[in-house]
């Protein structure tokens, strides 16, 4: 049996994963979706959505079991789960990145976003930024934009669910300890038919932080609507992985 704790992306909530999160305890495994302050249903202000308190967040879902857990992050929930791996790198049993940003020390989610291979991304297309803390807003067409193989009715929950975005959670780099991470492994999931992060800048990220599986999906960046089946065959995979490393 493993443990997983699911972490999800910019403008979500722990909603995003809870039909995942039913399929893992059917197969015997134990599943926990949090939200992120400010997603879901969290009411944390705006103010006090920063890296720092979402990494502290998913590290308090950690330390809730005594084993380590299979860490997953879909998103901007790689950048997250990234800085909660150094802060109890001996809670973390294996970081898997699902569409996900993956950030090597002082990288932020928006330094990558401006890497070449970025370029065209349907997220920066679509969004707003207002106010003072800055918060990122959707625009009508991101799901469409960045989701096209969602059908109309995961689209429109989807599109009830999503909430506004801090923008400081874009904007830190992370910092990484020298070796913090160097005992846990990375598996990625690759969606070859991304628009939020392109194919090409996933690639790049695997290979300047190695991973020691990645599985390719051909579909859209939520791969948890689009090809659920196939996402959770995947996760049972990691949980033999995760056994033996």
């Amino acid at each position: 049996m493993a443990r997983f704790v699911l972490v999800h992306g910019a403008f979500g909530g722990a909603w995003a994963w809870a039909d995942m999160a039913s399929e893992l305890e059917s197969f015997g495994h134990e599943a926990l979706a949090i939200d992120l302050p400010g997603g879901g249903d969290d009411r944390t202000p705006i103010e006090g959505v920063t890296l720092e308190s979402c990494a502290q967040r998913v590290r308090e879902a950690l330390e809730a079991w005594a084993e380590p857990s299979i860490l997953v992050g879909h998103s901007m929930g790689g950048v997250v789960i990234t800085q909660a791996a150094t802060l109890c790198p001996e809670r973390v049993a294996l970081l898997v990145f699902i569409a996900a940003f993956m950030p090597g020390d002082g990288q932020s989610l928006l330094d990558l976003t401006k890497l070449p291979e970025g370029a065209g991304d349907q997220v920066q297309a679509n969004i707003t930024v207002e106010g003072d803390p800055p918060v990122a807003k959707r625009g009508p067409g991101m799901g469409a934009a960045t989701a096209q193989n969602l059908t109309p009715e995961q689209l429109a929950y989807a599109e009830e669910h999503y909430r506004d975005q801090a923008v400081a959670v874009f904007a830190t780099p992370v910092s990484i300890p020298p070796g913090a991470l160097d005992a846990i492994k990375r598996v990625y999931v690759h969606t070859t038919e991304d628009r939020a992060i392109p194919p090409a800048l996933q690639q790049r990220m695997m290979r300047e932080n190695p991973c020691v599986e990645v599985v390719e999906l051909a579909t859209d960046h939520a791969p948890n609507f689009s090809m659920p089946t196939e996402l959770l065959a995947a996760l049972l995979s990691f949980a033999d992985l995760a056994s033996t490393v």
